[in-house]
C-alpha cells in the first residue's frame, strides 16, 4: 500500500532522513521504531506532505505521488494524527472536526450524525458538542483520530498515539485499530512503547540515525532486542536498589480541595498526600480524575478552595507560580507545549523559563537583564548531560523532535536542584534510551534527598520507579499500593473503582 525509496531529507546542519526503505503492507498495522531524532516523524511527515524530500519516491497504491502539501495527502487518502494535537480550545469538537472539511459532510445535523456514527462505531466516546478546553488529553486525542476518520482516510498515521491513554484505552484503541485493518485499511503506528509494539504490530521498522537499520517479525523478536536494534549497542541491564525514603516530609498537601467553577462535583475533594525527602509518589488513574487539578494547585496555577499546601513548613497555598518554582520545587509540564517551551525561541532562551530571577541569569546595571552567556553555558551542559540532540543552542526549541524537547525541560528543571519536582508524565514521547536516562536522572536525585510527584499514564514507569503509589478516582486519593507487590490489574480496577476497601492499603505503610 505504501512504498518509500531512498528518501533524503536534509535540514541546516542535519540529515534527518538518508536512503531511508519503506515498504507497508495494505490492511496491517506497521510499526516504526527509533530513537528521538532518529527521523521518524519526519519521514511521516513527508508522507503527509508536510515537508518534501529532497531525494526519493513515494509510491500509494502502486501509483508515484508528489505530497506538496497535506491537501495531495488527504485527497490520496492519507491522514496524520500528530503527537501534538492540532485542536482548537475554544471550539467543540464538531466544530474542530469539521474545520478545513466543512464540504465534506456538511456543517449542521448531518456532519453531527455522521461524527456520532464514526465515534460509536470506533468506540471513541466522543460528544460533538462538548468544547475541547475542557477534555482531557486522551479525549483529545481520540478526537484527533476522529478527524481523520471523518476525512476519509485510507492509511492512517499515528505518531505515539497511546502516550497519553491509561492501559484500559490503549487496549481499546489496539481492538480499534484491528477493526480498521480488518475493513482495509493501513495503519502506520509510531511508538516508543516496545511492549506495546510488539502487541499490535504486523510488522516493525527499525530507524538509527535517520537510515533504516532493520525490518522484523514482531513475533521473532524481544522488547530488548528491539531496544539495541534501536539503540545500536547494547542496553545495561536493570537492577534494585535501596530505599532512600526519609522521615522528613518536603511536601505535604492536607485536606486539599478545588470547586469545580462550573457546579457540580469538586475537581478535588479532601486529598492528603505527603511526600518526604528521598520518596517518589506516584499518581495512577484514569485521564481526568484530578490528576491535572492536583498539579496546578500545588504549582500555584488555581487556588485550592479548602486546605493548604506546604512545601517544609512554608504555606505556600495562595503563592504564585513564580514564587513557588523560586521556593525549590521543579515542574515537568504533562503537556510541553503549552506549558514547558516557547517554540518560536532559541534552546538557551527556553532554559531561562522559570528561572529568569535567579542571580546567575541576571546582569547589568540593577541586574535586571538577561546574561545570555550564563544561559548558553548552561544549555551547553544541559545538551551534554541529557543528550539533548541539536545542530546548536540557537536553533528554536520548535525544531526538535518531541522527546528531545523534553529532555530540555527535564534538564532545565534537575540542574536546578530542586527540594521537589513535580513531573507530570516526564518520559512520555520519549525512546526506550531516553527513558531509561531520564529515570537514572530522577534516581540519583532521589537518592541525594528529591522529593518527587510522580504522574503517569505509563504503569511500568510508575511501579518502576515509585516508592509508593496512589489512585486518583474523581478527585479523590481511594487507594495506595506498594509497587513491589501490586499487579497491574489491581491497580487498574483502583483506576476504575473497581477495587474492595480492603485492598487499597499499601503494605509498606502497614509495616507488612
Amino acid at each position: 500500500m505504501v512504498e518509500l525509496h531512498g528518501i533524503t531529507k536534509r535540514f541546516p546542519g542535519v540529515v534527518a532522513n538518508k536512503d531511508i526503505e519503506l515498504t507497508v503492507d495494505k490492511g496491517t498495522i506497521h510499526a516504526i521504531v527509533g530513537e528521538n531524532g532518529a527521523g521518524k516523524s519526519t519521514l511521516m511527515k513527508i508522507l503527509y506532505g508536510v515537508q518534501q524530500p529532497d531525494e526519493g519516491t513515494i509510491m500509494v497504491d502502486g501509483n508515484e505521488l508528489r505530497l506538496r502539501t497535506p491537501s495531495d495527502a488527504i485527497a490520496a487518502g492519507i491522514g496524520m494524527v500528530f503527537q501534538h494535537f492540532q485542536l482548537a480550545d475554544n471550539f467543540t469538537v464538531l466544530e474542530n472536526v469539521v474545520l478545513g472539511a466543512e464540504g465534506l459532510h456538511g456543517i449542521g445535523d448531518s456532519a453531527r450524525d455522521t461524527i456520532r456514527e464514526l465515534s460509536d462505531g470506533y468506540g471513541l466516546g466522543i460528544d460533538p458538542e462538548a468544547l475541547v478546553a475542557d477534555l482531557g488529553v486522551g479525549a483529545r486525542q481520540r478526537i484527533e483520530i476522529l478527524k481523520v476518520l471523518y476525512r476519509g482516510a485510507r492509511i492512517i498515521i499515528l505518531d505515539e498515539p497511546t502516550a497519553v491513554l491509561v492501559p484500559q484505552e490503549v487496549s481499546e484503541l489496539f481492538d480499534n485499530l484491528r477493526g480498521l485493518t480488518a475493513e482495509g485499511f493501513t495503519v502506520i503506528f509510531i511508538s516508543h512503547k516496545l511492549d506495546e509494539v510488539l502487541q499490535v504490530a504486523d510488522a516493525i521498522t527499525v530507524i538509527r540515525r535517520g537510515t533504516t537499520v532493520a525490518e522484523v517479525d514482531p513475533k521473532r523478536v524481544t522488547a530488548r532486542q528491539l531496544a539495541e536494534l534501536m539503540v545500536g549497542t547494547e542496553l545495561p541491564s536493570a537492577h534494585t536498589e535501596q530505599s532512600t525514603v526519609t522521615d522528613t516530609p518536603v511536601l505535604t498537601i492536607e485536606a486539599t480541595s478545588l470547586d469545580n467553577p462550573f457546579g457540580g462535583p469538586r475537581l478535588l475533594d479532601g486529598i492528603d498526600l505527603t511526600i518526604h525527602t528521598g520518596e517518589i509518589v506516584g499518581i495512577a488513574g484514569v485521564e481526568g480524575n484530578g490528576q491535572a487539578e492536583l498539579v496546578e494547585v500545588i504549582m500555584g496555577m488555581r487556588e485550592p478552595s479548602a486546605g493548604r499546601i506546604l512545601l517544609g513548613e512554608l504555606d505556600t497555598s495562595t503563592w504564585q507560580t513564580r514564587e513557588i518554582r523560586e521556593a525549590g520545587i521543579g515542574y515537568i509540564p504533562e503537556d510541553r507545549h503549552r506549558h514547558g517551551l516557547l517554540l518560536e525561541s532559541p534552546l538557551w532562551e527556553n532554559v531561562v523559563l522559570g528561572h529568569q530571577t535567579e542571580p546567575t541569569y541576571r546582569t547589568g546595571p540593577g541586574r535586571w537583564l538577561i546574561n545570555s552567556s550564563a544561559a548558553k553555558k548552561e544549555t551547553q551542559q544541559i545538551v551534554v548531560q541529557y543528550d539533548v540532540r541539536t545542530p546548536s543552542i540557537d536553533v528554536t526549541s520548535g525544531s526538535l523532535s518531541g522527546g528531545n524537547q523534553q529532555k530540555l525541560i527535564i534538564g532545565r528543571e534537575m540542574r536546578r536542584n530542586p527540594r521537589v519536582l513535580v513531573a507530570a508524565h516526564p518520559t512520555r514521547g520519549v525512546d526506550v534510551g531516553a527513558q531509561a536516562a531520564i529515570w537514572g536522572h530522577i534516581r540519583d536525585a532521589r537518592r541525594n534527598g528529591l522529593g518527587v510527584l510522580l504522574i503517569s499514564a505509563d504503569l511500568d514507569e510508575l511501579v518502576g520507579l515509585s516508592d509508593t503509589i496512589r489512585v486518583i478516582l474523581r478527585g479523590r486519593i481511594v487507594g495506595q499500593f506498594n509497587p513491589d507487590t501490586v499487579t497491574r490489574e489491581e491497580l487498574g480496577a483502583a483506576m476504575t473503582g473497581a477495587v474492595a476497601d480492603d485492598a487499597r492499603a499499601d503494605p509498606k505503610e502497614q509495616g507488612h
